[in-house]
């Protein structure tokens, strides 16, 4: 300390001097009114903080001559807090203390405690505790008993709040309620200073004891009477407690103490007390390196020490008070800063550090917004469409405004009306001075555009594809990517997606998939590979016994887009699965839902891996036997993946000693590698397509490798052959960088030029027309048919071949075959939405066939759910500033033909037997159904009862918009819980046969208890009592039941099979929910209509799945009676008793006890 000088330190006795300091810096009075002729100030020399050591930073005034009651240095942000004498409390931000916010927290008392929270900060007085904004916005205002005379707070957690003072009690509140919960009675004079560690809760007495708390029930565990006098301060770090205070001295009343009360923790006895060369009246760890202990005295003298050691009289430095006393003192969470609050008005800041900050981790301040009126913008008054709101304009309700003009000198100039169009004119028949004609839709309804430019959208001619609702204000003719080719997204309403109209975005009857689902990025790639034959058929052939299989899956979601004519399907189960496997989450391929909505990931590379691990894990799965107990199947050892894309590759490295290692491989897929560009070469050399793909395909590379000759790692050549021609050859793009963006463009502009030239060549020729325009080709570097060839002395051959044409017998006998472009996977570069990735897939003609009964090719765009016919040029055309390459799939011609391509459902009914519980704890006394019998087995046009209840996995996301009405971003994702199946007809109908709680290995944020009847532990295999299967399980007997053709008889069940993921056709579906309702009024609940036709009162307390599908049963047995007693004039006049009595008890069902069901429907006690 001795490197110092003694204008920053002073001596022990400096601080008491009653006169102003002449080193008081003059920028800590800023804004404050002196009498110049009493206070001379001068500017001290600037300080340099020598790291390690503490020394004055900073120093402010916050109000000339009003003690400072409290310091705080703010948790969550780089803030100083003071509170003073008077009740006003003010905050400075960082180490340079500039002033952040000052408001008046009490109009009298003193602020006694200052605390932070994540959302505001709280002060207390004597009786009363407040909650500000850091802004000084009131939060909440809590008044104490009268009588009270408040010391101290403690955060027990996050939301719970101790507050001791100098009465007998100690009280618990709520934040979250700003409620009293508990009071704790405690001895006389009361508690006035808490701390806590994770085992005690320590409150410090005036009378100089420090007791140890139960941290749950506040009861007194220790107690060490520590000073004979009063307790000024004390803290605890670790196992060590150290007390200050006073000692009582007879009939000379109080004296300052110097020696420090030590305690250990784990032995709870005192240790030898510790001696200090000042008068302590704070103290505190501060735990760096050590455990040291900052010793305060009240006249600014700071000494540190060792709570074990011996204090050192040259461990002490001065605060600078000017002669004030000390009246508080704290320290930053990070331990870099001290900060003392004196009696003259200022708060010091002293560091060990120039660079300090108060927090390891701290978040970023807000600070207020500039006055508007100095950043007002320019207004050119030119531009029509510029909001003159820009200008805010007091509103003032006694001077007119001088836009206001006076009618004597304003004219008023109304919008001249459109021009009508020249279509409906020439149409128009005149019926006397009215005209009709019909409307050519021209323009939009109800819509009158500004005419300001005639704005011609040269390539945006997409407009039969509606816009989604993201970045509707953005002008379209500044926007490159076509609208067909833009992220959708779903608008939901508050009838959820029943009246979203997916027409508009797909008139074909192929189905779409939902995008709002985790990881649907993959989306374009499940397309992918339905629309390729033989792997649509393999995995709806195959079917095993693993709980998560995504061949299994993708066999089920495969079932429901054959089935479905033009709905879109989701693919949350096979999604769900995917999320499970580990080698997925490895290859950091499950996405959070922050990247996906955010567009942080980077979706080009991140399909392209997907592309590589889905064609792995069905080989694999594929290919596995299966065991004794697996479900029936077709399963060979042979993978059929392996058979459709592998292809064996012989791998040979070549040491320079000439040793070679030849080994072979299979291979599903290849990677692109693109010719080094040399950076002296300032144009990049033309290639073909096919001469790229050969030596990707035949890679040759120099390497560090092992040389088992050698002993010792050697520069190796390495080089790749195939033996045979896969029947699909996969490449993945690898556009990864700008430097490979960049060659794809100049290739495709070469390209395009040589096009140009020989159309307009071809042109020129007498009688000859070129029918492809030259924007067409544009972007276009990929040929749509590749000429392929293994032979034993050239090896491998690739050239681009014309489409029409077929091969020559004579290259056939040779071996050659011809591929065509069945796939591209682009990925759309989009700055608004964070981009998306989109599928051309050429679907083939089984597929037109079974969906419309045409026999066809057509290249389609698949983007999400917005499917539309497109030209084969478009799906090889990728302009790199939007649209860049993926995945491409080149299928040999005719390649299908040699595959199996026959259907045989594995399902059979051994699924509907008898099954374990996954519960331990399961037992057949509690047993709730009653499985079916062979005899049982049920038929096509049988009724069976449904009922499924849920679970949420995410809460819904949506926002409030300015009217008021509520918008839905994302919706709760929800995960099927208990699926219950009883018997609907037979002697036991009514009976369950299925009542499966489904397992699940996800998070569960609500169980929906009141709704579902699920609770927690119900799901969970180690401590349920219930039927507990996988969800695979009870989904295979319900695709059984679809497939055999029963009926389905329920209440909603269009929402019960969306989240099982199930698709049932509209005559299988018996729904209660529109049995009995009538058009354009509300649907009703099951609970009403029960009580109302079948005087049942049911969902009492929470709903009942085996309750609610037999009530459903029952419903439609009386819909069936009323309906052959007087058909359909019978049901709409029972139906409108039934609404008008809904409305009288406004849909809500009357107790029991009321005796108003006899008048409800008379012939219910028939049935």
């Amino acid at each position: 300390m001795g490197e110092y000088s003694p204008s920053i330190h002073g001596t022990l006795d400096a601080g008491l001097e009653s006169s102003l300091d002449p080193h008081l810096n003059s920028s800590l009075l800023q804004g404050v009114e002196l009498d110049p002729e009493a206070l001379a100030v001068t500017v001290p020399e600037p300080v340099h903080l020598m790291e390690g050591m503490f020394s004055e930073l900073h120093t402010v005034v916050s109000e000339v001559g009003i003690p400072v009651t409290a310091t705080h240095f703010d948790l969550q942000e780089e803030i100083l807090w003071m509170g003073n004498h008077r009740g006003h409390a003010t905050s400075f931000f960082g180490p340079t203390m500039g002033r952040y916010s000052s408001f008046q927290v009490h109009a009298t008392d003193d602020i006694r405690h200052i605390q932070s929270l994540e959302t505001g900060v709280l002060f207390l007085s004597k009786c009363n505790l407040k909650c500000y904004t850091r802004g000084g916005l009131v939060m909440f205002d809590y008044p104490m008993e009268e009588g009270a005379d408040m010391h101290s707070l403690l955060m027990t957690d996050n939301n719970t709040l101790l507050m001791g003072g100098l009465q007998n009690y100690v009280v618990e509140v709520d934040l979250n309620t700003v409620q009293e919960t508990q009071k704790f009675t405690v001895e006389v004079p009361g508690v006035a200073i808490m701390r806590q560690t994770s085992r005690f809760i320590f409150c410090g007495h005036t009378s100089g004891k420090v007791t140890l708390r139960d941290l749950r029930t506040f009861k007194m565990e220790h107690e060490f009477d520590a000073f004979s006098g009063s307790l000024s301060d004390f803290d605890v770090h670790g196992n060590l407690l150290a007390a200050c205070g006073f000692s009582s001295r007879g009939l000379n009343g109080l004296a300052c103490d110097r020696f420090l009360m030590v305690y250990d923790l784990r032995m709870m006895r005192a240790v030898t007390p510790l001696q200090v060369h000042v008068d302590p009246l704070f103290l505190r760890f501060i735990p760096t390196y050590t455990s040291r202990l900052a010793i305060i005295s009240q006249t600014g003298q700071c000494q540190f020490c060792e709570p074990t050691g011996l204090a050192n009289v040259a461990d002490i430095f001065h605060v600078n008070t000017v002669g004030q006393l000390l009246m508080s003192f704290d320290v930053s969470s990070s331990k870099q800063a001290l900060a003392f609050g004196d009696s003259g008005g200022c708060v010091h800041l002293w560091s060990d550090a120039p660079e300090v900050s108060f927090n390891d981790y701290s978040r970023e301040t807000e600070f207020a917004l500039p006055c508007l009126v100095d950043t007002l913008p320019q207004l050119d008054w030119n531009h029509d469409l510029l909001p003159l709101s820009l200008i805010p304009v007091p509103l003032t309700s006694t001077e007119p405004l001088l836009s206001d003009w006076p009618t004597a000198l304003a004219t008023p100039s109304p919008r001249r009306a459109p021009p009508v169009d020249p279509e409906i004119l020439r149409t128009m028949k005149t019926v006397g001075f009215i005209g009709y004609a019909a409307n050519p839709r021209t323009r939009p309804r109800n819509q009158v555009p500004y005419k300001i430019k005639d704005v011609e959208l040269d390539y945006d001619n997409y407009n039969q594809v509606p816009e989604s609702p993201i970045g509707r204000d953005e002008e379209p003719h500044l926007y490159m990517v076509p609208k067909k080719y833009r992220k959708v997204t779903i608008k939901y309403s508050k009838l959820g997606l029943e009246d979203f109209d997916f027409k508009h975005y797909n008139r074909t009857l192929f189905a779409g998939l939902e995008p709002h689902i985790p990881n649907a990025y993959c989306n374009c790639m499940i397309q992918v590979l339905y629309f390729l034959e033989p792997i649509r058929c393999l995995v709806q052939n195959h079917l095993c016994q693993k709980e998560f299989c995504l061949a299994c899956e993708l066999g089920f979601l495969f079932h429901m887009l054959d089935l479905s004519r033009g709905d879109p399907c989701q693919a949350s189960n096979f999604l769900r699965a995917f999320r499970t496997i580990p080698e997925a989450s490895a290859l950091g391929l499950i996405l959070a839902d922050s990247d996906e909505q955010t567009g942080k990931a980077r979706l080009g590379r991140l399909i392209q891996s997907w592309n590589r691990f889905i064609l792995t894990q069905l080989h694999q799965e594929t290919q596995e036997q299966e065991g004794p107990q697996a479900y029936r199947g077709a399963s060979t050892s042979e993978s059929a993946i392996g058979k459709l894309f592998g292809c064996e590759v012989e791998n040979s490295s070549l040491c320079r000693c000439g040793k070679e290692t030849v080994r072979s491989t299979l291979t599903l897929l290849f990677t692109m590698h693109y010719p080094e560009q040399n950076s002296q070469e300032k144009t990049i050399k033309e290639y073909d397509f096919a001469e790229i793909l050969k030596k990707s395909i035949c890679l040759e590379q120099s390497t560090q490798a092992w040389c088992e000759n050698c002993e010792k790692y050697q520069p190796t050549v390495q080089t790749r052959n195939i033996r045979c021609l896969p029947d699909v050859l996969v490449i993945n793009c690898e556009v990864n960088s700008a430097k490979e963006a960049e060659f794809w463009k100049v290739q495709a502009e070469v390209k395009n030029k040589i096009y140009t030239k020989i159309g307009e060549e071809l042109c020129s020729m007498e009688g000859f027309t070129f029918d492809t325009r030259a924007e067409d080709l544009r972007h276009v570097w990929i040929p749509l048919t590749l000429k392929m060839s293994i032979s034993k002395s050239q090896g491998l051959e690739i050239s681009s071949w014309p489409e029409g044409e077929e091969l020559s017998a004579a290259e056939e006998a040779e071996g050659a075959s011809l591929y065509d472009l069945v796939v591209t996977v682009p990925h759309i570069l989009d700055a608004r939405t964070g981009g998306n990735l989109v599928a051309h897939i050429k679907v083939g003609e089984t597929y037109h066939q079974r969906k419309e009964g045409v026999t066809h090719q057509q290249w389609y765009l698949f983007n999400d759910f917005l499917i539309e016919p497109i030209d084969k040029t478009e799906a090889a055309q990728f302009d790199v500033s939007w649209k860049v390459p993926a995945i491409l799939y080149y299928a040999k011609r005719n390649y299908h033909t040699k595959y199996d391509l026959r259907i045989k459902n594995p399902i059979d009914a051994s699924v509907l037997l008898t099954e374990a519980s996954l519960a331990r704890k399961q037992r057949k006394s509690h047993a709730t159904f009653i499985p079916l019998m062979v005899s049982e087995m049920p038929q096509a046009g049988d009724l069976v009862g449904l009922d499924a209840e849920f679970v949420t996995l995410n809460q819904e996301e949506a926002e409030l918009r300015s009217d008021g009405t509520k918008s839905t971003i994302k919706p709760s994702q929800m995960s099927v819980a208990r699926i219950t199946c009883v018997r609907g007809q037979g002697p036991n109908e009514g009976v369950p046969f299925i009542d499966d709680y489904i397992s699940t290995q996800e998070q569960v944020v609500d169980y929906l208890t009141q709704y579902s009847g699920i609770k927690p532990g119900d799901l969970d295999a180690k401590i349920s009592s219930k039927h507990l299967t996988t969800l695979k399980s009870t989904y295979l007997k319900l695709r059984f039941l679809i497939d055999t053709g029963v009926r389905f008889v329920g209440h909603g069940l269009q929402k019960d099979f969306r989240v099982i993921n199930l698709l049932v056709l509209k005559d299988q579906v018996i729904d209660t929910v529109y049995l009995f309702h009538l058009p354009r009024k509300r649907m009703i609940s099951l609970r009403f209509l029960a009580w109302y036709f079948l005087d049942l009162n049911i969902q009492g307390e929470t709903h009942d799945s085996i309750e609610d599908a037999r009530t459903a049963l029952q419903l439609y047995r009386k819909y069936l009676e009323l309906s052959r007693g007087g058909g359909n004039d019978e049901v709409r006049k029972v139906l409108k008793g039934l609404y008008e009595k809904g409305r009288q008890l406004d849909w809500k069902v009357p107790d029991s006890d009321t005796g108003d069901a006899a008048a409800v429907f008379p012939s219910v006690m028939g049935l």
